[in-house]
């Protein structure tokens, strides 16, 4: 089974949420990137999940979000969440400016199949870096961070030095 096929498959994705996202960002030209677990996924061993985080350039923010008709859409300070009817995919897109960056930095890489803007492997890290010292996030997706951290750094070596010694310490 080809990679999105299964992704669509996992995420049970029938009513192609995924595809329906992109075809949006690539009619109204939105400027992203995918950051968060999916983009661990394209510069490491992929590991199953069900979201799919996003940052998307802060200008094109408010027409996206008057074009998300059809779709679930929650709110909160830091993030718009996105799904459907139909799927288990959750995408959130990112508003915290600290992301802004990532976007210009993006390059083009396989993501389960699909070619996708991602962002930088340093910026990747650095978006875990901020998720795993958040108190204010879920003990066990903080857990989650770190292993996508350990997968990081083990196949990228020199990232090591850029994460910090408290953090390091929780590593296995």
């Amino acid at each position: 089974m080809q990679a999105l096929a299964f992704w669509r498959t996992v995420t049970v994705d029938t009513s192609d949420v995924l595809g329906r996202v992109f075809d949006l960002f690539d009619r109204l030209g939105t400027r992203f990137c995918v950051i968060g677990g999916v983009a661990v996924n394209a510069y490491v061993e992929p590991v199953v999940t069900l979201d799919l985080d996003l940052v998307i350039a802060s200008a094109d923010v408010p027409d996206v979000e008057r074009h998300l008709g059809g779709f679930r859409v929650e709110r909160f300070p830091h993030s718009v969440n996105v799904s459907a009817d139909g799927s288990d995919l959750r995408i959130q897109i990112q508003t915290d400016p600290r992301y802004q960056a990532f976007v210009d930095r993006a390059r083009p890489l396989d993501v389960l199949g699909l070619t996708l803007p991602v962002a930088s492997v340093d910026d990747v890290l650095q978006g875990k870096l901020w998720a795993v010292q958040d108190p204010d996030r879920r003990a066990s997706k903080r857990q989650k961070d770190l292993a996508d951290i350990a997968r990081l750094i083990e196949r990228y070596p020199h990232l090591r030095d850029r994460v910090p010694e408290g953090v390091r310490t929780k590593l296995l």
